[in-house]
């Protein structure tokens, strides 16, 4: 599918992989309806699109693990402008942190937001898309914590790989009504969320910590990179995309050496608990 000329919903606009989406999408000709929890970041992003010629048919602040908020906007934009064309789920926050540090609003949270609020999303957006038999594509952005164990990341990998299994069941079922399913695997990534992360149980302001962060940071690659590797995928109606080759290369790994892969996350795993405990 060309975003060129399509009705496009894109969640967490306001900034991140969701604003860049947005800005990639929009020069390519998408006709888009944005949402995000911001909303003075999202009138932000409104304006450089339409600032720089795109179009964006309707816009709403909103929380998507809010359901009747969702069916709110939904309701409104099928009233106007009937089914959607591509619809992605980008919106997200990360909390971290020992699984004895973490309470159960921080499970909560991250469950809502990262699994339910999509779980809403397609529930409000693509039963019409089904209805309308014209086809579409569903984007769900997941992250390398739905494909490994990674330390730290229990609550946060069990709402990412709910998000896989759900897009794992979801591209066999929307196949038979020309629905292409894409699931998106981001490894570091240099957004907001690099600096607003909750690691419970942590001081993030430690200099060591600090050092992770900036560490992580000259790993990451681009949001615009990653905006250009979804919109590359639905063109290309690729399921797993993958917006860096150490993400790829680690999956692959883990597929092929099971026994070595676990050695590395033991390991991995171990680095951080010293953190912890220093």
């Amino acid at each position: 599918m060309k975003a060129s000329g399509k009705k496009c919903l894109i969640t967490g606009a306001a900034s991140g992989i969701g604003r860049a989406t947005a800005l990639a999408a929009a020069a390519r000709g998408a006709d888009l309806f944005l949402t995000d929890i911001d909303d003075a970041g999202l009138a932000a992003v409104v304006g450089a699109v339409q600032r720089a010629g795109g179009r964006v048919s309707a816009h709403a602040a909103l929380d998507i693990a809010d359901l009747a908020a969702v069916r709110r906007f939904a309701d409104e934009v099928h009233a106007a402008h009937r089914s959607l064309d591509l619809v992605m789920n980008i919106a997200g926050i990360s909390v971290w942190g020992p699984v004895e540090e973490l309470e159960p609003a921080h499970w909560q949270r991250v469950v809502d937001v990262n699994l339910m609020g999509p779980i809403h999303v397609i529930q409000c957006f693509i039963p019409p898309m089904i209805a309308a038999g014209r086809g579409g594509h569903l984007v769900n952005v997941a992250s390398a914590a739905a494909l490994f164990g990674l330390p730290w990341h229990a609550a946060y990998s069990a709402s990412k790989f709910g998000i896989r299994g759900l897009s794992e069941v979801l591209r066999f079922d929307l196949r038979r009504h020309g629905i292409g399913v894409s699931l998106v695997c981001p490894g570091a990534v240099d957004t907001p969320l690099v600096d607003s992360v909750q690691i419970v149980g942590v001081d993030t302001s430690r200099p060591d910590v600090v050092e992770l962060r900036r560490l992580f940071r000259r790993h990451a690659v681009a949001p615009a990179a990653v905006a250009e590797a979804i919109l590359r995928g639905v063109e290309r109606d690729r399921y797993m995309v993958f917006t860096s080759l150490d993400i790829r290369v680690g999956h692959w790994f883990q597929q092929k050496f099971a026994l070595p892969y676990e050695w590395v996350m033991r390991r991995l795993n171990d680095r951080l608990h010293r953190l912890r405990s220093r």
